[in-house]
């Protein structure tokens, strides 16, 4: 099959969260001065925001990683004199212009700015004196390359869930994750990891954790929830011995444990231990060779042979954002930018599979939560011309729904192994019971001009976020499956997400999420099914998981030929943890 990986993680986790922040019915910014509030980081005002909750934007929770701060850990912002107006978002990070992220023109633009530590507040505005509340922490999707905090609209979870919503922005891309020899001169093994995106999100909850009670927020209490990179970053902070203490609770959705070593992340790819194709290395030499230093690869690696680590490392930080990102292959003009994302580097994350850490109980113990899509793989096949062609080059059709279901079917099963059922039996064998898995079905899109939206996308990847936040108004081309003929259904499902997310928040423990209606959601190996009463309700299922139990169930299909069955392997094996293509000779591939 010819597709790109990430096309479909694009389509739903940017597309279906283009929000309110980003429409023409977006109401004038206007200052509240109820909204004034006098933090240890400085003095702030907001303003209300769509539902009336207090708002507060683009508050800074580290200085600009700019000039010899780019690839160093983050430094925490300096508290502000005066009265700042937090009225609007911060710029988003650098990254590759992209349509789902709402921009037109040049795909290869590179649009942001590296002073983009930044996070947003949503508070209910009715709290009582003293009253100090349950903290939601977001940690925004998009492979870790594109996205921002700008995408996500808090009011609704914080009104219905009766939490504080905190929505994060960090380093992305190139910028959040390079590890190179030449910039771990004169630093200690943190620094050097080459994961600073998570150091960005271990500062933000510093932040958080100093600043959170003047906004009504408990800093004891405090939920780290993201979804698909987010929910990989989700699982990272749970590895990360320097996120310790700073949060308290944790909801993985759509997340997975993928990791690159750190020969990966840094080597050549004709080193003894070959990297990555776009590792730090092989990046800093097509930068030599795109401003004419070098004319090929191999000229490039001679003369970077030859440059100090001192003398490499300020070649690197004189480049401008728009200089280095063009040493990035963009995925199809989408934005993503294929490289090593989130490096097993021994320090900030451990060395050894991720499954074996958690194995071993070498995790931030907090109650968990993780879950995935049943369907989460449609959104990338609905990419793939080979499965789906288009009506008048607008409307989709899938051409055999038999293969295209077969294949979704299992490509799905695997990421909820790797993202929920194989990584929640890890916690519970090291002794670890506080651990509750999902799977979302919702899946009533119904049809629009002949197009079958249940069967085509299902319930996709990405498709849950908007029942999390309770937002549904994302402009035309999602208000087509967002309508009035589900929405009683939506109603229903956003209900029992809102309660269970909201009452985990609070005590650790989703139960009936706060209301007697609502089904236990038990924490054994059982894992709660969401979806409407039509589709089956809220129920418990046995059907857990595994990467072997996968790749069995592939290679037994009677419904795949040879040449299919290895294809659908293939795609399987290429997210998961413990296997990957080099294994697919033991199945005949």
């Amino acid at each position: 099959m010819r597709r790109n990986p990430f096309t479909g993680l694009i389509a739903a986790a940017l597309v279906v969260f283009t929000t309110a922040a980003c429409t023409e019915s977006e109401p004038p910014k206007v200052v509240d001065p109820a909204t004034t509030r006098a933090a240890p980081a400085g003095t702030f005002v907001g303003m209300h925001d769509v539902l009336g909750n207090h708002q507060w934007l683009g508050i800074h929770y580290a200085e600009a990683p700019t000039g010899a701060m780019r690839w160093k850990a983050p430094v925490a912002a300096r508290p502000r004199e005066g009265t700042t107006e937090a009225i609007r978002n911060g710029a988003v990070c650098p990254q590759f212009a992209s349509r789902f992220g709402g921009e037109r023109g040049d795909p290869r633009g590179v649009r942001g700015e590296e002073d983009c530590l930044t996070l947003d507040i949503y508070a209910p505005a009715d709290l009582a004196p003293g009253e100090k509340l349950p903290v939601m922490v977001w940690i925004h999707g998009g492979g870790n390359t594109i996205g921002s905090s700008g995408f996500y609209q808090g009011a609704e979870l914080t009104r219905e869930g009766r939490v504080v919503v905190v929505a994060i922005q960090y380093r992305l891309g190139p910028l959040g994750f390079f590890r190179h020899a030449s910039l771990r001169a004169g630093t200690d093994d943190i620094e050097g990891s080459g994961n600073f995106a998570l150091l960005d999100m271990a500062e933000s909850l510093r932040w958080v954790k100093k600043n959170i009670s003047v906004f009504g927020g408990d800093p004891e209490n405090v939920t780290i929830f993201g979804e698909s990179a987010g929910g990989r970053n989700v699982f990272s902070l749970l590895l990360m011995p320097q996120a310790a203490g700073l949060f308290h609770r944790a909801i993985a959705q759509s997340g997975s444990l993928v990791a690159s070593t750190r020969a990966e992340a840094e080597n050549a790819v004709d080193a003894a231990e070959p990297g990555h194709p776009a590792s730090s290395n092989e990046s800093l030499f097509q930068l030599l060779v795109l401003d004419g230093t070098a004319k090929d690869r191999d000229t490039a690696k001679a003369a970077a042979a030859k440059m100090s680590a001192t003398q490499v490392a300020a070649y690197l930080r004189g480049k401008s954002t728009q200089e280095f990102f063009l040493a990035y292959a963009d995925a199809e003009g989408v934005g993503m930018a294929d490289m090593p994302r989130t490096v097993r580097d021994g320090t900030v994350l451990p060395e050894k599979n991720p499954i074996d850490s958690f194995s071993d109980g070498e995790f931030n113990r907090v109650p968990v939560i993780a879950g995935t899509n049943r369907d989460e793989f449609k959104l990338f096949l609905a990419a793939d011309p080979e499965l789906v062609w288009q009506l008048f080059g607008i409307l989709p059709r899938i051409r055999d729904t038999e293969r295209y279901n077969t294949i979704a079917e299992h490509a799905s099963k695997s990421w909820k192994a790797i993202g929920a059922d194989e990584p929640a039996a890890a916690m519970r064998r090291s002794g670890h019971g506080q651990v509750w898995v999902y799977r979302f079905d919702w899946d009533e899109e119904g049809s629009f001009l002949g197009t079958d939206f249940s069967e085509l996308l299902g319930a996709g990847h990405a498709l849950e976020i908007p029942f999390v936040f309770g937002h549904y108004d994302l402009g035309p081309e999602l208000n087509r499956i967002f309508n009035d003929e589900n929405a009683a259904g939506r109603a229903e499902v956003q209900n029992a997400m809102i309660s269970y997310w909201s009452e985990f928040a609070r005590k650790g423990n989703p139960g009936r999420g706060g209301k007697t209606a609502l089904p236990v959601w038990q924490n054994g190996p059982d894992f709660l099914v969401i979806d409407t009463s039509d589709g089956g309700g809220l129920r418990h299922s046995d059907q857990t998981l595994t990467e072997e139990s996968v790749l069995a169930a592939i290679q037994a299909d009677p419904r795949l030929d040879a040449t299919e069955r290895c294809v659908t392997l293939k795609e399987t094996v290429r997210g998961q943890v413990r296997h990957s293509e080099a294994d697919l000779a033991r199945y005949g591939c």
